[in-house]
């Protein structure tokens, strides 16, 4: 029984909700007072932190809360019909037929041992009972409409021999199969490439036109909000902090929470010794050791005693002058908001010294089996996962490196670490070569001088051991300190370095929050007084508050120590931010290397061009060239003739006969040390141009 298609009303109705989750010891409030509503054909985006309730939110709406989650209080109304009056089956009719779910992670969504097309049949299948040939025709309607190439063998393929984008549009061609009137995204593109991100979030959006569809669009990502939603709810701590339309939220904000969040994120015009980032102070309140008053009051730089911190709840205020614009904040109206920035202490960066490591022509093949997924029976197949590596790197130097999964950024530092040895070329660390030595026979000095930061703090920490530790082992092993005495001293002084209390010391990994373990791994990394840092997409998994201390952080490390850090990353504006020079790889290649400045103005590589049109911009000032690459990243088992990036570019045609498609390009020197891979002539790169503008006020 479902309502009839003239419910003219908001398509979905969240009002006052309130959700707890019980345990043995207590109720936890994980959601309160929350009211959102969804117009038909809106998509509103919901932000805030790991943690603020999001994700609970639309479990909620879906009444999948668990056997220990319930509803405690308003109402989640669909089409006008009370969620709460429906029956069991009732909601599964409405469930994935009526409401559909997207999930961070395509891979739990698919079966791995059914094959793609049988999936997309089971929608209409079971929801609307069709027959198995009309459910294949639209199951091959939809996989061309998520714009997958050669649809049929899509089709007959499993889900393990596609890519994680491929996979990403399989969920959502299955989410769209019966035509849902509200489609729920909880963070569907943050496991997928920049690129493949921007692919997918056009595609959603253009979708939503062509179905109609509503969409709560749920993400910690402003920038992605900006792009896909019409309206905007900011949570903190179970609560909704703002609400408003993009333009009203994003242009004259009225929560010192928002405000925060957009001053921790990296903008255009931001710069790490000018302008840095300023975090925000303190942690995150649990859920059930929150402040009385105003949960961000602990936070806030326009706490007042005897306002702010009074027992009441705090209502959702409506902003004048602004339809729908609405801030629970008590002081709203008092606070200058076009106040200027109080700037967080300007730096002074330190000076570039000496070249310390110096790679020149390094390759890193791997042989396969051609049939490797069923043992090594067969030819063998060269992977080329690094192709003639050039580049130095000099003292208090931040380098990034960029360009997608697949494109040799972690293999490179598997081989500078040791883990893996060079096919050829050399890596020069002082002058000596390192190239050929693993890890295991480097000396002490040569580990301790080059360490790594990784990308998941989670999983690099030993979770028996406390936090000191296991920086006094680090120390144990680079050979510092002549007693346990005095790499206690040492360990201490560390915790110090990466601004966290000495008491951590005595405390395990599971008692830290995200970017306190990343700061565990930090200390631990230069336990050693490391010189060179490889810091692998360090702040990918933490929240923006948390990256803009952590990037602060690395800074400061770095002007103390002169350290050269080798930051590898796909988030572009947090390389534009940190990086004095950045490299761009694209299947093994280095396709463009200069200074940020020059890499991030015309002209570029065709490449780079593609990955700064994909990255998300939390400004309505900003304006983009729209550049959308298609296809995936080719296969560095079978990679393309001639340029790597031949298959992918929108400047081919530019290139007279067949070029691109036979000969690799050469290096060229664009001036004052920039290099850029292409056959494209000087003319054409002059033609080029700016994909990022920042409009005039």
């Amino acid at each position: 029984m479902t309502e009839p298609a003239d419910h003219d009303g908001p398509i979905l109705e969240i009002d006052k909700l309130s959700i707890s989750f019980f345990t043995r010891l207590r109720e936890i409030p994980a959601v309160m007072d929350f009211t959102v509503h969804v117009q038909p054909g809106e998509a509103v985006g919901l932000v805030g932190e790991s943690g603020c309730g999001k994700s609970t939110v639309a479990l909620g709406v879906m009444r999948d809360l668990g056997k220990n989650g319930a509803i405690v209080g308003g109402s989640v109304k669909f089409k006008g019909r009370d969620m709460a009056d429906l029956n069991d089956e009732e909601l599964r009719e409405i469930r994935g037929n009526e409401i559909a779910m997207i999930y961070q992670e395509p891979m739990a969504s698919l079966n791995p041992a059914m094959k793609v097309g049988r999936q997309l049949m089971e929608v209409p299948m079971i929801h609307e009972n069709v027959s198995q040939k009309e459910a294949r025709k639209r199951a091959l309607e939809v996989i061309t409409d998520v714009r997958l190439p050669d649809p049929k063998r899509i089709l007959d393929a499993y889900p393990h021999q596609l890519s994680g984008g491929q996979q990403q549009r399989i969920v959502i061609a299955m989410a769209l199969m019966s035509k849902p009137s509200l489609l729920i995204l909880d963070e569907p593109t943050t496991a997928l490439d920049v690129t493949v991100e921007a692919a997918v979030v056009e595609l959603v959006r253009d979708l939503g036109k062509k179905y109609g569809t509503s969409m709560l669009f749920i993400s910690h990502n402003l920038g992605l909000v900006l792009e896909t939603c019409d309206r905007i709810c900011v949570m903190y701590s179970g609560e909704a902090v703002e609400r408003g339309s993009i333009e009203d939220v994003f242009d004259h904000m009225q929560h010192p929470y928002t405000q925060a969040l957009f001053r921790s994120i990296p903008l255009p015009g931001a710069d790490k010794n000018s302008r840095p980032l300023i975090a925000i102070p303190g942690n995150f309140p649990l859920p059930h050791e929150r402040p009385p008053g105003c949960n961000f009051g602990p936070r806030c730089n326009y706490f007042v005693e005897g306002i702010c911190d009074k027992e009441e709840t705090i209502p959702m205020i409506p902003v004048e002058g602004y339809e729908r614009h609405e801030s629970r904040c008590l002081r709203f109206e008092e606070i200058d908001w076009n106040a200027p920035l109080e700037l967080a202490q300007t730096k002074t960066k330190g000076e570039i010294g000496r070249v310390v490591l110096k790679m020149d022509k390094l390759k890193k093949y791997y042989e396969v089996a051609a049939n490797a997924l069923f043992g090594s029976s067969g030819d063998l197949k060269v992977v080329k996962a690094n192709e003639s590596l050039s580049f130095e790197a000099h003292e208090s130097e931040t380098l990034a490196i960029v360009g997608e999964s697949g494109c040799g950024k972690s293999t490179f530092a598997k081989v500078l670490m040791g883990l893996e040895t060079a096919t050829d070329g050399q890596i020069l660390l002082d002058n000596r070569n390192i190239e050929q030595i693993p890890i295991e026979k480097r000396d002490t000095q040569t580990v301790a001088d080059i360490q790594m930061v990784f990308q998941n703090p989670f999983d690099t920490l030993n979770p028996s051991m406390t936090v000191g530790r296991q920086i006094m082992r680090a120390l144990e092993i680079f050979g510092i300190g002549a007693s346990e005495a005095d790499r206690r001293k040492r360990m201490l002084d560390l915790l110090d370095l990466v601004k966290l209390p000495r008491e951590f010391a005595d405390r395990m990994p599971r008692q830290l929050s995200g970017g306190q373990k990343q700061r565990v791994g930090i200390a631990r990394a230069f336990a050693g007084d490391a010189r060179i840092v490889v810091a692998d997409e360090p702040v990918s998994a933490l929240d923006v508050s948390v990256q803009a201390a952590v990037t602060d952080l690395l800074m400061e490390i770095q002007r103390e120590h002169k350290t050269t850090l080798l930051f590898i990353s796909h988030d572009l504006s947090i390389v534009r931010y940190l990086s004095d020079r950045v490299m761009v790889m694209y299947l093994g290649h280095v396709v463009e290397l200069g200074t940020t400045d020059q890499v991030f103005s015309p002209p570029y590589h065709p490449y780079t061009e593609a990955l700064l049109s994909a990255v998300p911009i939390a400004d309505t000032k900003v304006e983009k060239q729209h550049i959308v690459l298609e296809g995936d990243i080719p296969s560095a088992m079978d990679p393309p003739s001639g340029c790597p990036f031949q298959t992918r570019c929108r400047w081919k045609s530019e290139v007279p006969g067949n070029l691109c498609e036979t000969e690799v390009p050469p290096v060229r020197d664009m001036g004052d040390g920039h290099q850029v891979k292409c056959h494209l002539d000087d003319e054409i790169f002059k033609r080029m141009a700016p994909v990022i503008k920042i409009a005039a006020e």
